[in-house]
């Protein structure tokens, strides 16, 4: 899918506006389960992002800022 044709919703009052598909980022950390492999996450990662992917979710309680590292990489 082009990322041109992934549909946006405002998000809030602000004006921000985000895919509607969303890549939920909970199951990247050892938080739900055993360790996944890095590259293929961060394969995954680049793979939404290019796809028009611009909502990701994630929290701190998954981990020491292990979610946040792995989207910054």
């Amino acid at each position: 899918m082009a990322a041109s044709a992934v549909r946006r919703i405002k998000l809030g009052s602000q004006g921000l506006e985000v895919s509607a598909q969303g890549l939920g980022c909970m199951g990247m950390s050892p938080f739900s389960g055993p360790p996944k492999s890095e590259p293929d996450m961060i394969a995954l990662i680049h793979h939404a992002v290019d796809s028009g992917v611009t909502f990701l979710d994630t929290s701190d309680i998954y981990g020491p800022h292990t979610n946040e590292i792995l989207l910054g990489k």
